[in-house]
């Protein structure tokens, strides 16, 4: 199986998880997703009042320079161990 195929697996089986992950593992699924599929972060930080916005952005940012192919490969890791909890 191809990386993007495995890559596009964990991203549906994303959805099917036993338990919702908390919200830091929530946000490291959301930059490594981001960092696979658009690469490095783009456009300017959302404001203080844009909580939300702000930890998305931070997360995707803290990944900048990484390969997508990495990325996809992390964020296989991180489902796979997601599903085995």
């Amino acid at each position: 199986m191809s990386l993007q195929a495995e890559f596009e697996t964990a991203v549906a089986d994303s959805k099917e998880l036993p338990d919702r992950p908390d919200n830091l593992t929530l946000l490291k699924m959301y930059g490594l997703y981001k960092q696979a599929t658009a690469g490095d972060v783009v456009g300017t930080r959302p404001g203080f009042t844009d909580l939300v916005g702000r930890a998305k952005y931070d997360a995707w940012a803290e990944l900048k320079g990484q390969s997508k192919d990495e990325a996809m490969r992390e964020y296989i890791a991180l489902i796979a161990d997601l599903k085995d909890a």
